[in-house]
Parts: structure tokens; C-alpha cells; sequence
């Protein structure tokens, strides 16, 4: 087999150690505090998405990890929950959470938007920005930077209040996010407004911007004073990770400037990677997980446009949502163990490529980093790629073979050991040098150096070379060389060390006890509210549907009601309605639409006459991206019905498109749609045609695979007489409108008038072609609206009110809803939630907000957590359950309530 092959080099930088006098310094050899240069490790944890009973635990938890930092986005609509209303109370008080980190020991890298993305509801910008059509998010633009000035001007006093190293934890403040996503017209304009702003309000600690794909300057607009951070989420089994990270320290460096990673995996296989390779701070991304509690999920995260987020918020970091410590824990504790024992030295350390041959019969990266330790010295990183299926070794742990320096040694499989390499053992009282350690070096004092693996260990004092057994969770290994007791433990000691006595014993702390296992847990009973109609807020009458946020409803619902005469339609066209609509059409339900202003056609063929509409729109979420392929997912996209269409007829204008392009000269060829034939495979070629409606019209291009660009020339028509016949010449464009077209939402909208279409798509002989059609559309008018924001719907939920217990199974109507008040047992630490039903929706509210929603049955893709639980925290009494039939596959009921208890 090919052994993947690197090289160690020399040591030759200068022993050089600064300390600045106060604050926080950063430069191209890492992070200086106070009390000397630290690498720092760094966990989210979202004050948001805890209750605030356990924030002191979940940041006591972090700290017991080793990490040293929590980094904390502060989300501007978790604080201003409508325009000009702020709170900063109960669970919105921020500062008492940073007070907290504060005496659990931990610094805060502090990250206020005003853009987060985070996963939350429109990434923390306002629903009610986007009602300004003039105002324009994530730019230069003096409305929405009015907007963050008041945003700014309530949260970052708290942060200068709360800086280090006077008078809190905050060791950096992130403006912006991920930037480099997004289309700013103004990128050094925006920031340097952000950064003025930060400046004004007394922000002394490094300002930073992260790098969401690498790009530097679309992150930070290269503007003095913001330091670009970056952003690494690769592949874990990638052996590619350690060049491209080593590529932005170099970079980095060029700037006098440390390599700051402010997201990242969570896998510590790949934390020691980015450590080997440069980073003087590593934050993964999410290690300490929470839950998204009530209305404050996103909309179009990952995989199909409309991917929604989960209640609970959970990627598999070291801890789950309900606060269990998963084997990536004690991963941590090692790592942190490593950085403790080499202190300044690594912390001062810069990257380098290895020079004398490393040769492996493993997977392994394709270039493995090294770190020149300030004082002499390396340390190698060493992964091994592969799973833990094969040889046996040692403990039994499937292991591979690495020769380092010539000398074979064991890497366990799914590991990456940070090998020590010809480093000085005079720091820890000890004349000569660490030639070779093979395992992490844990702990060192006078005499004594103790290592932490799975395998067997190689250690190469000087000259002299001892092989240490594999040790096992309670039996660890000794050996001595050059004057030295080395001490190998299993990892599930490391994890424990407490002490080592000179004379090589080691002192452990006592093991934690085992946490509980989630255990079924019998529900009492559930009582169904006679009363089952929760209040409206009545909207007015509108001619056409208005956006949900227009009514005030910025979390919450709406419900739109019309009369419409259907005589002699056969169907029914919607336009851009988001989120979640529940649509009834003369008194039936149809399926529930999830399209996010994905224009959708209704078969109104059973309806006939004056009937009545209703639709119920829920707001599950703003877009936190800016996806360009739905409406509602743009970034400050609006909720709503939408506009409803009558479609008075429907005509097939897939013919007579001129052709433009490739050689096609004049007169145009006319051919089908997509039908022009060449050997330029790939190019573009424009097809452009009359089209004429005496309504409002739809133009739908069936069978769109890659996207296509569309541009609408509304021309005044001027006729003129030839030798031939009269015909139609365009003397002027009054408008000219372009579109990208995509599979998502084939459709172009189109005024009463006369158009000039251009369709410009890559020439694709092997495609299917595509088909038009023109829809002629009449809108349906006279709407009455009424509202139910979260306010409204949680007060209804949380007061007492009479009800019957009822029995499970619960059958519904689609539409049809049931609230329940469900009598819960005590819990330490919370109650798991899991509806079993079909095509039903549940919302839950306890301790007076709403916990979060489940959806059961055919529903969109759902990314984070657990999507089919909800969780009662401790001491949030009295639940009470909204359950909503959905149209769709099978009968809408809701089967049983199943507990679990989350201890």
C-alpha cells in the first residue's frame, strides 16, 4: 500500500515572550492576557436557548471540560420583541449570564450581530425590518443602520461594562457574522459604521469579524481595527484539513495577526488538527447544546430549501441538549490537559511542515502539522483517519503503525496524538531533552512526566528508548528513562488526574457518578379545554392579503377570510405565501402548504359558486440565510398568505421563441423553447418572444433543471405597414425587469400588457427541453384578517380553564384544534415530550412561555436535534398542548403522550 510520507524540522525560532501591560493583545504568535499568552479553547453556549436556572451548571460544565471561553451571540429580536420594546429581564438578561461566566471563570467572546445567523428566527434581525421597502438589511444604508444604532445602544454598554480585564469576562466582541455569505454592496462602508459604532461605546478588547468560506477581506471589508477570524467546517476524515488551515495562519501572519476559529467541528480528532496547524483559538460549534424554545426557530438552513430547525439544537456536541456529558467530554479534558502541561510554550507556538519522513500504514493527513514550541521543540500531530475496525494492538483498540524519526509507534485508530519532539525538559526541572513521545503528555513535574493513551507508548529520553504497555482504566504503566518515571494512563484516568507524587504515583479524582438514562415516565392525565378557540385580534379588511408582520404579528399566526365566486374556474394559483398555510376551500381542507412563496396550483374543480376561503398562516421561522431560490427564504422576507388567483385560462406558448446567440444571425430563427441545436455544449443562448395578456398573467417554465435567467421588457407597441403585412415594432421599453428562474419556483409573474420575454439558459442537447405556459389571472379580493401573535397565544395557553379528560387516541378534522392541559410528575432535570400521532401539529407551553412546536406526519425536512421531542424544563409547570389536524396522507390524531424523563 502507499504510506502517506512527512517530514520534522528544525527548531530555529528565537526565544521571544512578550506580555502586554494590560488587556488583551494579539499578534502573529498567538493571544496575550495579563497574565501571559494562553491558546484558548472555546465552547458556545447560548444563554437564549437555557432556561435560567441552569446557566450556572451548563458554564460550570463548560469550565470542568478545560475549555477556557464560551463564545455567546446575543440575538437583537430576543431583546427588542417588538419595535422600540426591549427587555433584558428573567431569561433575557444577558449580563447576569456574563456576571456568571465571569465567577465560574471563563471569558466571553461577546458576538451582537446585528446579524447572527445562529439558526434563529431571521438571524436575529427584526420580522419587522422588511416592511420598510426602502430599508436593506446587512448594508451600508443609513434606515437599517438607524436600526442598529438602537440595537447597538442597548447591548454593547453591557459588554464595555463588561470587558476584561476590568470589569468582566469579555475578551472579544464579534461584529457581523459570516459576511462573506452575503451580496454587500459596501463591505469596508458597513463595517467601518459597526466598528465606529463599537468604538463609541467604549469597546477596548479586540473587535473581530468572522470568515464563513475563507474570504478575509468580504468579511471584514479590510477595515482597521476589525481583525478577520475564520470559520472551518471540513470534512472530518478530510486529509486535507491541515494545509488549507495552515494556509490562513500564514496569511494571518503576514498581518501580525494570530489565526482566530471561531467555528468549527466539534470532533477533538479535528481540534487537534487545527491546533497543530496554527490556531491560537479554537471555538467549535455548537459543544454545549440547548433548545430552541418557542417561536424562535429558522427557516432554511440545510439540504431542501425550507429546511426548519428543531426544537431542540443540537449538532452532537460534548453536551447534549438536556446537559449529558458525551464521550467528546472527556476528549476535551485530555486536550485541555495537553495545553495545560506545555503552557507558554505552546501557546507561543507557530506552525510549521514537518521535514524528516513520518511514514504511516494508516490514512493520514496529506500533510500533517507540526508547532515550533517557543523555548525548542515540536509538536507533531499524527491522525489516523481510520475507523477502529482492524488490527488489534495493545488494549485491544484497533491501532496502526507510525514511524517517526525512524522509530515505530502506535496511533490508535480514530485518534490524533500530539507528539512531543525534541523538546527541553529543563521547564520542569530536568536536565536533557524529550526526543519522541508517541502519546499526549498530560502532566509534568520534577522528575515525573505522565502520558495519556490507549495503546502502547514509545518514549525517547535522549538516547534511551522505552516501550511502555498499553495501560488500562484503572491500571496504569510505569516505566523510567534517563533518570525519568514515566507514567502512561488510559484515558479514563487522564480525565481523573488529580496529583503525581514524585516517585511516580498518580492520584485520581473520584469518578462521577453515572447519570440516569432517559426512562419512560406515566403521564396522569389530560384534560381537553371546553373552551376550544383561542382569542383573535381582529386585523380589518384588506383588498388583498396582507403580510402577517404588517399586522403585527411578528411571532405567532394570522387567519385570512374571503368570499370568492368560483363559477366556471377550474383552478386556483397561489404566489408567494410562507410559511406554513393551512388552506380551506369551500369547506375543504387541502394539504398543507410549506413552499415559502413557491407559487403553487390548487384544483378548484369541486368548487363552484360563491365559496368561502379561509387559510391559517403559521410562522415557523424567518429565513436565516439569504436563499435566492424562494422568496421566503431571502433574508428579510415577509410571512403571509401570499396573493390568491383565480386562473381564467391557460395557454401553451412554447413556440415561435427567436433564437439569439451561438451563430444565429437575422431574421432570428424561431424554434421550441430550449430547442436550438449546436456543438457549444454549455453555452448560453437567449430565446425571446412576444407575449401578450389582457390580465395579470403567470408565465410557468416547466421542466427548469439548472437555473435560468429571465428578463421582462415591458415595450409600447407601435404598428407599421410592409410590403407583407402589418406588424408590431417596439419603439421604447418603459421597464425591464431580470430574474434568475429556478426548479424551486419556476414561475414568472407578469402584468396586463404586452411583454418581450428573453430566456437565457445553457445549451443542454441531452435535457428534456423545456414548456410555457401563460396563465391569465384574476385575484381573489376582500379579505378579512385576524391575528394571533405569541403573546396573545401564550396568555390564552397558560390561564386556567375548564376542561374534560379525555382519552387517547385523539382523532381530528384537518384544520380542527384541541387544547390540553396535561398534569405532569416532578423532575429533576426535565420531562422529554414525544407526540405519536399523524398529521398533527403540537405547540406546548410551560412556566409561562411556549417551549417549542412538533410536528407529526408529512411534514418538511427538519435539521438540528431531535425533531419529534419537546422538553419541559424543570419547574416549568402547568403544559398545555395546542394540537392542529393538517391535511395530508391518513387522518389527523394524535396516539399517545409518551415521558421520558431527562435525568
Amino acid at each position: 500500500m502507499s504510506h502517506p510520507t512527512t517530514t520534522l524540522g528544525q527548531d530555529t525560532t528565537p526565544d521571544h515572550t512578550t506580555t502586554p501591560d494590560q488587556g488583551i493583545a494579539l499578534d502573529a504568535r498567538g493571544i496575550r492576557f495579563e497574565g501571559g499568552p494562553q491558546l484558548v479553547l472555546c465552547a458556545s453556549l447560548f444563554y437564549f436557548r437555557l432556561p435560567r436556572e441552569q446557566w450556572r451548571a451548563r458554564l460550570a460544565q463548560v469550565r470542568a471540560s478545560g475549555y477556557t471561553c464560551v463564545d455567546v451571540y446575543l440575538p437583537w429580536n430576543f431583546h427588542e420583541t417588538a419595535p422600540g420594546r426591549w427587555s433584558f429581564e428573567g431569561r433575557r438578561d444577558v449580563a447576569a449570564f456574563l456576571d456568571l461566566a465571569q465567577e465560574e471563570g471563563l471569558y466571553v467572546i461577546a458576538r451582537p450581530g446585528p446579524y447572527i445567523c445562529s439558526e434563529w428566527d431571521g438571524g436575529a434581525l427584526p420580522a419587522w425590518l422588511g416592511l420598510d421597502p426602502q430599508l436593506r438589511v446587512r448594508q451600508h444604508e443609513p434606515r437599517f443602520l438607524d436600526r442598529v444604532t438602537a440595537w447597538f445602544d442597548q447591548a454593547l454598554p453591557l459588554l464595555a461594562e463588561r470587558q476584561y480585564p476590568a470589569n468582566g469576562p469579555v475578551i472579544m466582541v464579534q461584529l457581523e457574522n459570516e459576511l462573506d455569505f452575503f451580496d454587500c454592496e459596501d463591505r469596508t462602508g458597513y463595517l467601518t459604521a459597526l466598528r465606529d459604532q463599537a468604538v463609541r461605546h467604549g469597546i477596548t478588547v479586540p473587535l473581530i469579524a468572522c470568515s464563513g468560506q475563507g474570504d478575509l477581506e468580504g468579511a471584514t471589508g479590510d477595515v482597521p481595527g476589525v481583525v478577520p477570524a475564520c470559520n472551518f467546517y471540513p470534512d472530518d476524515d478530510s486529509p486535507h484539513i491541515e494545509p488549507e488551515v495552515r494556509r490562513y495562519a500564514e496569511l494571518l501572519a503576514d498581518r501580525d495577526l494570530p489565526l482566530l476559529i471561531t467555528e468549527t467541528n466539534r470532533r477533538h480528532r479535528t481540534l487537534r488538527r487545527l491546533l497543530a496547524s496554527g490556531a491560537s483559538l479554537i471555538a467549535p460549534y455548537l459543544q454545549s447544546s440547548g433548545w430552541n424554545f418557542g417561536y424562535t426557530p429558522s427557516a432554511g438552513n440545510w439540504g431542501r430549501p425550507g429546511n426548519l430547525m428543531s426544537h431542540g439544537y443540537d449538532f452532537g456536541g460534548y453536551v447534549s441538549s438536556t446537559g449529558t456529558e458525551r464521550p467528546e467530554y472527556a476528549e476535551a479534558q485530555i486536550l485541555a490537559r495537553v495545553i495545560d502541561t506545555l503552557g507558554p510554550r505552546l501557546a507561543l507556538a507557530t506552525p510549521t511542515v514537518p521535514h524528516t519522513p513520518v511514514t504511516t500504514d494508516f490514512p493520514t493527513s496529506s500533510s500533517p502539522s507540526a508547532l515550533r514550541l517557543d523555548g525548542g521543540g515540536l509538536l507533531l500531530a499524527v491522525p489516523h483517519l481510520g475507523t477502529r475496525a482492524g488490527a488489534e494492538a495493545g488494549a485491544g483498540v484497533g491501532a496502526g503503525t507510525a514511524v517517526v524519526n525512524g522509530v515505530p509507534v502506535a496511533v490508535a485508530a480514530d485518534s490524533c496524538p500530539l507528539m512531543p519532539v525534541d523538546v527541553p525538559l529543563g521547564p520542569w526541572g530536568h536536565e536533557g531533552t524529550l526526543t519522541l513521545a508517541s502519546a499526549d503528555l498530560v502532566a509534568a513535574g520534577e522528575g515525573v512526566l505522565v502520558f495519556s493513551s490507549e495503546v502502547p507508548v514509545t518514549v525517547v529520553v535522549g538516547d534511551t528508548r522505552v516501550e511502555i504497555p498499553a495501560p488500562a482504566a484503572g491500571a496504569p504503566q510505569r516505566a523510567t528513562a534517563a533518570g525519568l518515571i514515566l507514567v502512561a494512563l488510559a484515558p479514563a484516568d487522564a480525565v481523573r488526574l488529580r496529583a503525581t507524587d514524585r516517585d511516580g504515583t498518580v492520584r485520581l479524582h473520584a469518578s462521577a457518578p453515572a447519570r440516569p438514562t432517559s426512562a419512560p415516565v406515566a403521564m396522569r392525565r389530560a384534560r381537553r379545554r371546553v373552551d376550544t378557540t383561542a382569542p383573535e385580534r381582529a386585523a380589518g379588511r384588506h383588498e388583498l392579503p396582507p403580510t402577517l408582520e404588517s399586522l403585527g404579528v411578528y411571532r405567532g399566526r394570522g387567519t385570512y377570510r374571503t368570499t370568492t365566486d368560483l363559477t366556471g374556474v377550474d383552478e386556483l394559483l397561489l404566489v408567494g405565501a410562507a410559511d406554513i398555510v393551512d388552506l380551506s376551500v369551500a369547506g375543504r381542507a387541502r394539504p398543507t402548504i410549506a413552499g415559502f412563496g413557491a407559487t403553487r396550483r390548487i384544483d378548484a374543480r369541486e368548487a363552484t359558486g360563491s365559496v368561502d376561503v379561509e387559510a391559517v398562516v403559521e410562522i415557523w421561522g424567518h429565513a436565516n440565510f439569504d436563499d435566492a431560490r424562494l422568496p421566503a427564504l431571502r433574508l428579510g422576507a415577509l410571512r403571509g398568505l401570499g396573493t390568491l388567483w383565480t386562473v381564467r385560462e391557460t395557454t401553451d406558448v412554447s413556440a415561435l421563441w427567436e433564437v439569439h446567440g451561438h451563430w444565429a444571425g437575422r431574421p432570428a430563427p424561431l424554434r421550441e423553447l430550449g430547442g436550438w441545436s449546436s456543438t457549444r455544449v454549455g453555452v448560453p443562448v437567449t430565446y425571446t418572444r412576444e407575449i401578450r395578456s389582457d390580465t395579470a398573467a403567470a408565465l410557468h417554465l416547466k421542466g427548469v433543471v439548472e437555473p435560468v435567467r429571465v428578463t421582462v421588457a415591458v415595450a409600447e407597441p407601435h404598428a407599421v405597414e410592409t410590403v407583407h403585412e402589418p406588424r408590431t415594432v417596439y419603439t421604447a421599453q418603459t421597464a425591464q425587469t431580470a430574474q434568475t428562474v429556478h426548479a424551486e419556483d419556476p414561475w414568472v409573474p407578469l402584468p396586463a400588457g404586452i411583454h418581450r420575454i428573453s430566456v437565457t439558459l445553457p445549451h443542454h442537447p441531452s435535457g428534456g427541453g423545456l414548456r410555457a405556459e401563460l396563465l391569465g389571472l384574476d385575484p381573489v379580493t376582500d379579505w378579512t384578517c385576524s391575528a394571533q401573535d405569541d403573546d396573545l397565544l401564550t396568555g390564552f395557553a397558560t390561564e386556567a380553564a375548564p376542561g374534560q379528560e379525555v382519552q387517547l387516541p385523539l382523532a381530528l378534522a384537518p384544520g380542527e384544534e384541541a387544547w390540553l392541559d396535561v398534569d405532569l410528575p416532578e423532575s429533576h432535570d426535565g420531562l422529554l415530550l414525544r407526540p405519536d400521532g399523524t398529521q398533527i401539529r403540537v405547540t406546548g407551553w410551560a412556566g409561562g412561555e411556549c417551549v417549542g412546536r412538533v410536528w407529526v406526519g408529512d411534514r418538511p425536512d427538519f435539521s438540528g436535534g431531535d425533531a419529534n421531542v419537546l422538553w419541559i424544563p424543570p419547574g416549568w409547570s402547568g403544559l398545555t398542548l395546542l394540537v392542529r389536524g393538517a391535511a395530508g396522507p391518513g387522518v389527523p390524531e394524535l396516539r399517545v403522550l409518551r415521558l421520558e424523563s431527562s435525568d
